[in-house]
C-alpha cells in the first residue's frame, strides 16, 4: 500500500482547511494512512510530516507496521505523549479533531493538557473521503474477501437443514472462514429462519430452522485488512407460490439496481432503481432499509446507496446492492452482492448464484 500517496493527498486538503495538522483518531483510518493494526494508538498528520503515538505494548508491531510516519513511543498513554508533543511544539494553532470518533471525554482530556494557544477543531469525514475510491491494491484485496466469503455459503448449504439450530450453521461457516486464513468475520453471521427471516438484523440464535420458510444467510470476513458482505437466502421446506414470487421479484430489483451502477449516477437513483421494481411488484411498503453501502476496511462506510443521496458513484467505489422485503411475523427475503464501480458501469465481486434455492 503507498501510505506516502495517502498522507499526501490528505495533505492537498489540509491546506484548503484552517487547521495545521489533523489528528486522526479511528483506527480504520490510522491503518489506511500507515498500516498500523493495533487498537491503541494516535496519527498527527501535519504539513510536512506525520507522527504515530502509542505506548510501550506496541513497540514491536509499531516498528513492523507503520509506515511514512515519526514513531513516538512511551510509558504514558498515546494521548498524553500527543499532548506533551504538542505542547513543546510552536507551529500548532489549530489542530483538526476526527469528529465522529474522537470522544468528548478525550477532547476535554487533551484540551486541558495543552496550552491556550492550541486549538481543537472539529473536522468531519475527511479521511473517509480519500477511502471512497479504492485503489487497484485494495479493490483486488477486496476480491478475496469476497471469494472466500462465497466458500461459506457452500458450507452453509451442506448443514442447513430443518430442525438444525440457526447457530450450528453460523459456527460451520465461522469455523471454515477461520480456517480459510480469514482474520475475523466482518460482522456476526446472520441465520435468521422462519418468523425471524423477517429481521434484517436477525443474528443467529439457538432457535431450530423451521419447514415452511425462508432462511437469510447473511454473511462476511475480514481477509488482509478488509471486508466481504453477502446475503443469500433459501427456503426450507415445501415451497409456496408466493415465496418464488416475493424471492423474484426481490432478485428482479436487485438486478435493476445493479444495471444503475455507473459513474456519474447519483446514489439515490440506484435506491430508486430497486424500489421502482418493488412498487411495481406491490412490495414497496416492505423494503425498510437502504439499498447497499460502501465496504472496504469496515463493513459499514461511506458512501451510501440510499433514497435522497446525490453523491455521484466514482470508479473504484465497492459497494453493496441488498434490497429486501420483510412481512413481520411471517419471513423475510435478501439478496446482497458487492460490486465496485468501473470506467463504463460496474462488475458483481460476489461468484454465488442467486437461482431460488429450496432445501
Amino acid at each position: 500500500m503507498d501510505f506516502l500517496a495517502r498522507q499526501r493527498k490528505l495533505r492537498e486538503r489540509l491546506s484548503k482547511s484552517r487547521i495545521d495538522a489533523l489528528l486522526v483518531s479511528h483506527l480504520p483510518n490510522i491503518r489506511y494512512l500507515c498500516g498500523f493494526s493495533g487498537s491503541t494508538g494516535l496519527l498527527l498528520v501535519e504539513a510536512d510530516r506525520s507522527v504515530f503515538f502509542t505506548d510501550f505494548r506496541y513497540d514491536t508491531q509499531v516498528h513492523d507496521e507503520v509506515k511514512a510516519a515519526k514513531i513516538v513511543i512511551g510509558r504514558k498513554s498515546a494521548l498524553e505523549l500527543l499532548a506533551e508533543f504538542l505542547s513543546r511544539s510552536r507551529k500548532h494553532r489549530n489542530v483538526g479533531i476526527e469528529a465522529e470518533h474522537f470522544t468528548v471525554a478525550n477532547r476535554k482530556r487533551l484540551q486541558k493538557s495543552l496550552p491556550s494557544r492550541v486549538r481543537l477543531k472539529d473536522i468531519a469525514s475527511m479521511v473517509e473521503g480519500l477511502r471512497l475510491v479504492k485503489d487497484e491494491q485494495e479493490i483486488a484485496r477486496i476480491r478475496d474477501a469476497v471469494n472466500l466469503g462465497a466458500r461459506l455459503f457452500d458450507r452453509a448449504l451442506q448443514v442447513l437443514r430443518e430442525g438444525v439450530r440457526e447457530s450450528e450453521v453460523a459456527a460451520e461457516m465461522e469455523l471454515l472462514a477461520r480456517r480459510s486464513g480469514a482474520e475475523a468475520m466482518s460482522f456476526p453471521t446472520i441465520i435468521a429462519s422462519g418468523e425471524r427471516s423477517a429481521l434484517p438484523h436477525g443474528r443467529a440464535s439457538s432457535q431450530g430452522i423451521p419447514s415452511g420458510g425462508f432462511v437469510v444467510c447473511d454473511f462476511g470476513v475480514i481477509l488482509a485488512s478488509y471486508c466481504s458482505d453477502e446475503t443469500r437466502t433459501v427456503w426450507v421446506g415445501p415451497v409456496t407460490d408466493q415465496a418464488r414470487q416475493v424471492y423474484q421479484a426481490v432478485r428482479e430489483a436487485q438486478q435493476a439496481a445493479i444495471d444503475a451502477v455507473r459513474p456519474g449516477r447519483m446514489l439515490g437513483e440506484v435506491d430508486a432503481a430497486a424500489r421502482k421494481v418493488l412498487q411495481q411488484a406491490g412490495l414497496k411498503q416492505y423494503f425498510t432499509h437502504s439499498t447497499g453501502h460502501g465496504v472496504g476496511l469496515e463493513i459499514h462506510e461511506a458512501p451510501r446507496v440510499a433514497e435522497g443521496q446525490k453523491d455521484l458513484l466514482r470508479p473504484g467505489m465497492v459497494i453493496t446492492i441488498e434490497p429486501g422485503v420483510y412481512f413481520p411475523g411471517k419471513w423475510g427475503v435478501r439478496v446482497e452482492d458487492m460490486v465496485v464501480v468501473t470506467a463504463s458501469g460496474c462488475q458483481v465481486l460476489t461468484p454465488t448464484s442467486k437461482e431460488f434455492l429450496a432445501i
